[in-house]
């Protein structure tokens, strides 16, 4: 089956979408580290979304990361607290999934999922204006 470009935007968009409902899920079975987890793939699949809507190639996810923070934070097409939103799960996710130890509270990751929907709203804003 052959897909085009706006087939691969509204994928990820759905999968962004999807991780916000997996977080929300979590975060009801108290499961604070997958929902920082989900939370962060929310936020990675709307900024593929975007490349892919931008034509930008990023291949790893630093490289996405990287490549955010160049085409929308610097050039202002984002808030800069979104940026620190993202860099801040992107943290978040690489200590929960590969750090012994890490363990993650409601405290601390709850605030985050409101935050997160209203990024994934932002690139979907982004990407159809």
């Amino acid at each position: 089956m052959n897909y085009n470009k706006q087939d691969l935007i509204d994928y990820r968009l759905e999968k962004a979408k999807q991780s916000l409902a997996e977080a929300d899920a979590m975060a009801n079975l108290k499961y604070w580290d997958t929902v920082a987890n989900r939370l962060y793939y929310a936020c990675f699949y709307a900024i593929t979304a975007y490349l892919a809507h931008a034509d930008v190639q990023a291949i790893t996810h630093k490289g996405v990361k990287a490549t955010f923070h160049k085409e929308l934070i610097k050039s202002e097409f984002m808030p800069r607290n979104l940026g620190k939103l993202y860099s801040d799960l992107f943290n978040k996710r690489q200590e929960a999934d590969y750090k012994d130890f890490a363990i993650f509270d409601a405290e601390t990751i709850q605030p985050l999922i409101e935050e997160a929907n209203v990024f994934v709203k932002e690139i979907e804003r982004i990407i159809l204006s």
